[in-house]
C-alpha cells in the first residue's frame, strides 16, 4: 500500500478567523466562488460575491478568475460542518505581503518534506508530526529551522525527540523517548534542504526612458549608459539594455535585495547626471524591484516582437516618430547606432 503523501502544512487543521490564507479559485457559482485553501491540504472555502470588492461590482470576471492563486481573509470557520467563509475585499496590502511571504516559505518546506516522504516511502503526515510541526513550534516557521540545518543539521534535527510505546519483559507497556529523526531520514532531509535552500541570486530591474535631442545625442546616451554600468560592482554588476527607443532596462543580480536596489538607484542617478549635462532627460518608468523569471521571459518576448516588427518595416520609410526619437539601439562596443 502506497504511503499517504497528502497533508496540510500546519499543525492546526483549520485557519484562525482574521487570518490571511492563500487560496486557489476552483469554480464560480451563483452566490460566489469556491476555492481551495492551499496551506490546509486544499480544504474548500467560499468567497461570496459581496466579499469580492469594496466597490460596486461591474464584472465578477475582472475580480476573480478560475485558477488564480491569491491571499484572502478568513471570516468564519465552522469546524463541525467544515464551512470556511472568506473575503477578498477585507485583506489589506500588509496582510497580502505577510501571507505571500509565509506561503512561499511553507511551500518550500512542504516540497522538501513531501519529496523525502515519497523517496523513503513514508507517510507525509507522520513526518510532519515528528519533524515539521515541532520545528514550526520551536522556530516560528520550519523554514527558519531548515536554514539552520544547512550548516548545523545535527544540532537542529538531533534535538527532536518522540515517544514510543514498547512492551517490556514483564509484558507491560512502557513509554520510551527516542530520537524523532532516523539516520536515513536525516540524510535525505539534509540533502534536500541543502539542494533547495542554497541562496539563489535575485534579479533586480528598473525601467527608464532616456532621450537626448542634441546633435550627438546617441553618443551622449552611450556615455550615460557607461556611467550607469560603472555604478555596479563585482557583487552587483549593472547592465543596461535598450528595449525600444526611448525605453531602457537596468538589471543586476545579487543575494542581497536591498543592496541590489541601492546599486541600481545609484546607477540611475549617475545615468541621469550624465545625460542632463547634455540637455537630455531621464524618466524612471518602473523603480528598482525584484523580478521573476516570468518577468524576464515577458521582456524577452516583447523585445523579440519589437525586433520582428522593426525588420518588417521598409528601411526606406521614415516616420516622424523615428525622427523625433533621434536615436536607435546603442552599441556600447563601437558607438554605432542601429536606427529603427
Amino acid at each position: 500500500m502506497a504511503p499517504n503523501l497528502e497533508c496540510r502544512m500546519y499543525e492546526a487543521r483549520y485557519p484562525e478567523v482574521d487570518m490571511a490564507v492563500m487560496i486557489q479559485v476552483k469554480n464560480i457559482a451563483d452566490m460566489g466562488a469556491y476555492v481551495s485553501l492551499l496551506e490546509y491540504n486544499n480544504i474548500e472555502g467560499m468567497i461570496l460575491f459581496s466579499e469580492l470588492s469594496r466597490r460596486r461590482i461591474r464584472s465578477v470576471s475582472s475580480l476573480i478568475k478560475v485558477g488564480r492563486i491569491e491571499p484572502v481573509m478568513v471570516l468564519r470557520v465552522d469546524k463541525e460542518k467544515g464551512y470556511i467563509d472568506l473575503s477578498k475585499r477585507r485583506v489589506s496590502e500588509e496582510d497580502i505581503q505577510a501571507c505571500e511571504e509565509r506561503y512561499n516559505k511553507s511551500k518550500l518546506v512542504h516540497s522538501i518534506m513531501r519529496h523525502v516522504a515519497e523517496t523513503l516511502d513514508l507517510d507525509l503526515e507522520d513526518l510532519y508530526v515528528h519533524i515539521g510541526w515541532p520545528l514550526y513550534r520551536k522556530y516560528g516557521h520550519a523554514f527558519e529551522a531548515f536554514k539552520l540545518v544547512v550548516n548545523d543539521p545535527d544540532t537542529i534535527l538531533g534535538a527532536l525527540m518522540r515517544e514510543t510505546k514498547e512492551v517490556g519483559p514483564d509484558g507491560k507497556e512502557v513509554t520510551k523517548v527516542v530520537p524523532a529523526v532516523t539516520e536515513e531520514v536525516k540524510e535525505a532531509l539534509v540533502m534536500n534542504i541543502k539542494r533547495r535552500m542554497t541562496p539563489q541570486p535575485l534579479k533586480i530591474r528598473a525601467d527608464i526612458e532616456m532621450k537626448c535631442f542634441q546633435f550627438d545625442g546617441v553618443i551622449h546616451i552611450k556615455e550615460a549608459m557607461r556611467k550607469a554600468e560603472a555604478a555596479g560592482n563585482d557583487d552587483c554588476p549593472v547592465k543596461i539594455k535598450l528595449v525600444a527607443p526611448p525605453l531602457y532596462v537596468l538589471t543586476t543580480q545579487t543575494l542581497d535585495k536591498e543592496k541590489g536596489i541601492l546599486v541600481l538607484n545609484n546607477a540611475i542617478a549617475s545615468c541621469t547626471e550624465s545625460i542632463e549635462q547634455h540637455k537630455g532627460k531621464l524618466l524612471v518608468k518602473e523603480e528598482a524591484r525584484v523580478v521573476s523569471e516570468r518577468d524576464d521571459k515577458l521582456l524577452q518576448i516583447h523585445m523579440s516582437k519589437l525586433n520582428q516588427d522593426n525588420q518588417d518595416v521598409d528601411g526606406d520609410e521614415d516616420s516622424e516618430e523615428e525622427e523625433d526619437t533621434g536615436m536607435g539601439d546603442v552599441d556600447l562596443d563601437n558607438g554605432n547606432a542601429i536606427t529603427e
